[in-house]
């Protein structure tokens, strides 16, 4: 049996274990196995073969490692988070120091003021941040929005 077969064969057995194994790491030898298989035609040198797969697959590990960083990371807030940045109404006044209520989204939420400072009823609002199971909210100037 020739080199780049024994090569080609490991690479695509790492390839499906990596479909068992979410992680990148068994892809990422697949990778290095099949590409190392396609020098080996034309390279015969079994340790040149073997620092050129150790080489390949840190090369493609590192940069799977990248794309994988970016997928994760753009996954959106849900719950409560997903409220930040959105606009509201006061429906009961925030005490200055205190709470009131707000809704937003169709949902009636417990509110603070991210300043301390009184908001009447029925002004707009928009949630800054998230204070345990209240929404910290700041009121939306004309013009702002």
């Amino acid at each position: 049996m020739d080199g780049w077969m024994i090569w080609v064969g490991a690479g695509l057995l790492c390839m499906i274990i990596e479909i068992f194994t979410p992680g990148f790491l068994f892809m990422s030898f697949g990778i290095g196995a099949i590409l190392t298989g396609m020098f080996s035609i034309f390279i015969t040198d079994v340790t040149f073969q073997i620092l050129l797969f150790a080489v390949i697959t840190f090369i493609v590990f590192i940069n799977l490692r990248r794309f994988s960083k970016r997928l994760i990371s753009s996954v959106k807030e849900t719950n409560v988070f997903a409220l930040v940045g959105k606009t509201g109404i006061v429906t009961k006044e925030i005490q200055e120091n205190g709470r009131g209520y707000v809704k937003v989204g169709g949902e009636d939420w417990s509110a603070i003021s991210d300043s301390n400072k009184t908001i009447n009823e029925g002004t707009r609002i928009k949630v800054i941040n998230i204070d345990g199971n209240k929404l910290m909210v700041s009121e939306i100037i004309t013009g702002e929005e």
